[in-house]
């Protein structure tokens, strides 16, 4: 088996969207991917469109349960002995146009646990696999989004998150160093997929008007994300920012 069919992914929220489009376009360089995510049905979907002859397995795992996570992780060791990418992909948006003041704990608690909670619990999972391994290491890649820089209005719970990705990225490559495992960000903005539909018909802008906004296809995303999975462990995009051009996001605001 070549270098290039050995590497072993892990890729959250696979079942749709950005995830879907990163795990085909892994699975289409070599790659075997563990797709996981909430629903089976969609992610059997994932593995059907990467066609027969891909190493595309489904595993129906919610990244807020740790027992979940621990699960998913256990069943790509024992199907492979090893990691060599997680992209911590799985994310919601939570409550949309709710003003801050009413959003209530139960939306906000939710949140936190899938896009915060849910990406620690994976990068730690990752992080004991790759720490023990031989050869040891591997990379992290997280999703953060434009709103890891800047918010929209009325989305505090989805921005207080990405920011906390900022956090957990860096906190994540200074203590894998010891250990080759590096870990990088992709924040995006404005990708073509079921989250940023309301993008096309308006969206409300900083000012207060409704606007609509240009996007760009996920796959632009996903050949981001393999251009940072393929480098040597010894280079790393520590931060990249993919967006459409001509979003507003410089001068936001």
């Amino acid at each position: 088996m070549s270098a290039r069919l050995s590497k072993i992914a892990v890729v959250t929220g696979a079942g749709s969207g950005i995830g879907r489009a990163v795990a085909l376009t892994l699975a289409e360089a070599g790659w075997s991917v563990a797709v996981a995510g909430r629903r089976a049905e969609p992610l059997a979907e994932t593995a059907a469109a990467a066609g027969a002859g891909a190493d595309v397995f489904p595993v129906r795992a919610d990244v807020s349960d740790p027992d979940d996570v621990n699960a998913l992780f256990a069943a790509v060791r024992e199907r492979h002995g090893r990691l060599d990418l997680l992209f911590n992909n799985a994310g919601t948006f939570g409550p949309a146009g709710v003003p801050l003041e009413d959003i209530g704990y139960e939306a906000w608690r939710s949140v936190v646990d899938v896009n915060l909670t849910g990406s620690f619990l994976c990068a730690q999972a990752a992080f004991r696999q790759m720490k023990a391994q031989d050869p040891q290491g591997g990379r992290i890649i997280n999703n953060g989004s434009i709103s890891a820089h800047v918010p929209r209005p009325n989305s505090v719970a989805y921005t207080a998150t990405k920011h906390a990705m900022t956090g957990l990225t860096k906190s994540l490559s200074l203590d894998g160093r010891p250990y080759r495992i590096a870990c990088g960000q992709i924040d995006i903005g404005n990708a073509a997929t079921e989250m940023t539909e309301r993008m096309q018909t308006g969206i409300l802008q900083a000012n207060g008007q409704l606007a609509v906004e240009p996007v760009m296809d996920a796959a632009d995303v996903a050949r981001t994300v393999l251009h940072m999975a393929e480098l040597p462990l010894e280079a790393n995009v520590q931060f990249a920012t993919v967006m459409a051009t001509a979003m507003p996001f410089i001068g936001r605001g």
